[in-house]
């Protein structure tokens, strides 16, 4: 007797389990009804004042009313009042005598002239385009709704980018728009090749993400590994670009980039010819390049537009910059505290003098000046335009000149930090120049306890670490280590354009490895077999 009354209560139990899931499977679904379908709506947007709800009548016999929802600001005015509203109010094809069934069909196919319409039945995907800038149309009696594309409304325009500056080259950066950032990039590659994939991360965001790369150069095994990393990010939002970066990158415990980002789309199509892939979200103008070199940090798009030579020594003159910034500071405190027989005794006696009266070792000295320089940039980042540039002149000079009076650091400190900052800033990658400050403070750190011997050893750490890092499952030393003869011309210099016969063989694909024809290197023209234009008049004159 127990037995069967449990029975009987389980088998409420699963016939109640049964209504509610079929309740459930009902709601995910649209509505044959206008008006249960617009209680939807209201009740999963909070009734929100942005959410703009326009009933029509689109027919009077028999009565058949059509609703419009969009998002104000989100739409593009024009497209639904001209082609939406306006047109669903004054097409003959309505006013006819028309079935509920056929309205969609009619809608769709003779009054919606948009570029692109869809049809939708499932809550979540109709919610998915209207808050991405859609519009929807809703027929009262039919359990589908219509899907039109009127994305718009207010967006920074195209200007030059605020970061990798040049001289020469482009001066349109991306935008806040993924489509326009996309369009840019199509405008610049003019190849079908050019393919994009797009996807939605962020769970609450589902914020737009695309990736970028030319069929047939990309490496195939890279492409399909920046999918799965994509794919696998689980995560409620994504707000800028550094979250894709954070969650896809080779390695999290290293000071240096193992990805590249830029707002020039010059500088990302350069890489996509080389076989890299681009990643854009929706929302910054910073658009992600994988895999990433070392050497790429050192390297400007500016280089390619110059002359060979000018380039190979601006490049050049950016290694030096690099090494100053980060073992600027650590070589006056080793040879100063360890090695005083090194530097010449004129230029020792006046940094005895100086130091004379310093009660602080040039260790503690050099970290405190440079902790003090870090906190003045912190701060002119920080402050308003029109005062964050006085503010960290006069802060430096003002401190500087004190600090100097009041015996706290010598004068040859200052000029030892001033030469690193000023290095820093000319680093042309702001992410490998943060690298550079932090890895400074260990050099100081190693110089200051055992010299130049510390100095030997953080260096030789400094550059295993490099060599074990991998972007992508390349080699982040590459084409240094491992050595590769043929992807040298590119690296601290930069070989002719003439002389780019093939692209980077770790990162391109090994069947589109050729970048240019055959004789391509500039000659006069008679060692082409040619005349000159004087010996052309003197044949002509003499005919």
């Amino acid at each position: 007797m127990v037995s069967f009354f449990k029975q009987k209560r389980q088998g409420k139990q699963h016939d109640t389990k049964k209504e509610e899931d079929k309740q459930s499977k009902t709601a995910d679904y649209i509505q044959s009804s206008l008006s249960a379908n617009m209680e939807i709506v209201k009740q999963r947007t909070g009734n929100s004042p942005d959410i703009i709800i326009r009933t029509l009548k689109i027919s009077q016999s028999p009565e058949i009313k059509t609703t419009i929802v969009y998002v104000q600001g989100l739409i593009d005015n024009p497209s639904v009042t001209d082609f939406l509203i306006e047109s669903m109010m004054k097409n003959p094809h309505l006013a006819e005598k028309i079935l509920p069934q056929k309205a969609l069909d009619i809608i769709t196919e003779d009054v919606v002239s948009l570029g692109g319409v869809a049809t939708v039945n499932d809550w979540e995907k109709l919610f998915l385009a209207l808050l991405s800038g859609d519009s929807i149309i809703f027929v009262d009696g039919i359990n589908t709704a219509l899907v039109a594309s009127t994305k718009g409304g207010d967006r920074r325009s195209i200007q030059e980018p605020s970061t990798h500056l040049t001289v020469r080259g482009s001066r349109e950066g991306f935008t806040e728009s993924i489509e326009t950032n996309i369009a840019m990039l199509r405008r610049i590659i003019n190849s079908p090749d050019l393919w994009i994939e797009s996807m939605k991360i962020g769970t609450v965001t589902k914020t737009d993400v695309s990736i970028m790369y030319i069929n047939g150069i990309a490496k195939k095994d890279i492409v399909v590994e920046v999918k799965k990393r994509l794919q696998r990010i689980n995560i409620d939002s994504i707000l800028e670009s550094g979250y894709i970066e954070q969650l896809i990158e080779d390695q999290v415990m290293t000071p240096f980039p193992t990805m590249n980002h830029t707002e020039r789309p010059d500088m990302v199509a350069g890489n996509l010819l080389e076989g890299r892939v681009a990643i854009f979200v929706n929302g910054t103008p910073f658009v992600l390049v994988a895999p990433a070199l070392f050497v790429q940090f050192f390297q400007s798009v500016e280089d390619y537009y110059n002359r060979f030579d000018i380039a190979s020594a601006t490049r050049f003159l950016r290694i030096i910059v690099f090494i100053i910034s980060i073992v600027g500071p650590a070589l006056y405190v080793a040879a100063t505290t360890f090695h005083q027989e090194m530097i010449p005794t004129k230029l020792l006696v006046i940094v005895a003098a100086q130091r004379e009266t310093v009660p602080l070792p040039a260790v503690i000295e050099a970290l405190l000046m440079e902790i003090t320089f870090e906190i003045l940039r912190e701060a002119s980042l920080r402050m308003p335009k029109a005062v964050g540039g006085t503010m960290s002149i006069v802060g430096a000079l003002v401190i500087g000149q004190a600090a100097v009076q009041a015996g706290i650091v010598s004068p040859a400190m200052v000029i030892i930090v001033s030469i690193t900052a000023i290095a820093s800033f000319a680093t042309p990658s702001y992410s490998i120049a943060i690298s550079a400050r932090l890895v400074r403070f260990a050099f100081i750190i190693c110089a200051g306890v055992i010299g130049f011997y510390g100095m030997i050893l953080a260096f030789i750490v400094l550059i295993v670490h490099l060599c074990s890092l991998r972007s992508f499952g390349v080699p982040y030393m590459s084409p240094l280590a491992p050595l590769n003869p043929q992807g040298l011309g590119d690296t601290f210099f930069r070989r002719p354009m003439w002389a780019f016969k093939e692209r980077p063989k770790l990162i391109s694909s090994k069947d589109n490895l050729k970048r240019e024809g055959d004789n391509q290197r500039p000659l006069p023209p008679e060692s082409r077999g040619m005349k000159t234009s004087d010996e052309g008049k003197g044949d002509g004159n003499e005919s």
